[in-house]
């Protein structure tokens, strides 16, 4: 047996990136198109947008961004950041299989044991993902307390706000107070997509933006909003809702979605 280890990268204890969506970060730039760049590592469209929106969520500024088509027809590249990222992330992987590689030299001097059941199990249980489509890393900027439930406010990449309700007991156990770092998880499903700024609903939370793009399924369609500051948020619809809507790339919408559907989290 021999020991191994992954490297990977997070933004307020959300994944941010490891190996794969590195391959992924790289592909884009070398072929500057993300369709090349998705079969190139052997991952689907979707998903691969899926991370790149993700990690753009995270980071809190481009790491991809589109090009304008024209007589090249347009494509994706790398912005600087995300150029950076990725040389920096070879570094790193580089070093981190150097140290590796002696805590096995030293394993093996030592003849010593693996790690035994219970701390695998540990190991596990620390890097839960999660199912949610949206992540957003932010800091609480105000928190306001109610007769049950308490109030708070992230502000995110673009600098707008969403708005969860929790009860006090989870508002004290997660520490939320203004200016701790925290993040939200808004599923895909949870969202509303408006036409204009949302006017008329009731739902608190409205993130106004842009359509990045529309995937067309059988029953449901996947809508990605491009929001101010790069960040993204998406959506699932039912076809009817998309086709009623007219919804195409450039149109502009508003994500709604209510407090309540907000989850809210801090690092470990």
């Amino acid at each position: 047996m021999a020991l191994h280890g992954k490297l990977w990268l997070t933004m307020n204890g959300q994944h941010l990136g490891g190996p794969d969506r590195m391959a992924l970060l790289a592909s884009i730039g070398r072929h500057g198109s993300i369709t090349q760049a998705a079969k190139a590592v052997k991952m689907s469209y979707k998903a691969a947008w899926d991370a790149v929106e993700s990690m753009n969520n995270l980071a809190g500024e481009p790491l991809v961004e589109r090009l304008a088509g024209g007589k090249g027809g347009g494509g994706t590249r790398l912005t600087s950041r995300g150029m950076r990222l990725v040389e920096d992330f070879r570094r790193l992987e580089r070093l981190h299989g150097q140290f590796v590689e002696y805590l096995g030299r030293q394993a093996e001097a030592r003849r010593g044991p693996l790690p035994l059941p219970e701390d695998l199990n540990l190991m596990q249980t620390m890097t839960m993902k999660t199912s949610a489509r949206n992540q957003f890393a932010g800091t609480v900027t105000k928190l306001v307390r109610g007769a049950v439930n308490d109030e708070v406010t992230l502000t995110v990449v673009g600098g707008q706000a969403i708005v969860a309700i929790v009860t006090h007991d989870s508002a004290n156990s997660l520490g939320l107070a203004p200016g701790v770092a925290a993040f939200a998880l808004v599923k895909a499903s949870s969202v509303i997509v408006a036409l204009g700024d949302g006017a008329g609903l009731s739902a608190r939370n409205r993130l106004s933006g842009t359509v990045a793009r529309v995937v067309t399924g059988a029953v449901n369609s996947d809508v990605t909003i491009a929001l101010p500051g790069g960040g993204t948020i998406g959506a699932t619809v039912t076809r009817d809702s998309e086709e009623t809507l007219a919804l195409r790339a450039g149109m502009a919408v508003t994500a709604v979605f209510k407090a309540s559907s907000v989850i809210l989290g801090v690092a470990g």
